[in-house]
């Protein structure tokens, strides 16, 4: 009996840290895909040329 809870144990291990692997991936992709995908598009969409911003001032 214990070398069958001690296989299930060993597999419950073995599930745990894939399943921190996989936790850690999914958060580091969270933080990071978002910020990769700002910088692309703010990047390229942004027009480098603005009017001239001017006053007209009136003399009396």
């Amino acid at each position: 009996m214990d070398s069958n809870s001690q296989s299930a144990d060993s597999s419950d291990t073995y599930s745990h840290r894939v399943a921190d692997i996989v936790g850690t991936l999914i958060g580091l992709l969270t933080l990071t895909i978002p910020l990769f995908v700002i910088a692309n598009y703010s990047s390229s969409n942004v027009p480098n040329h603005q009017p001239p911003l001017t006053y007209n001032l009136k003399n009396e």
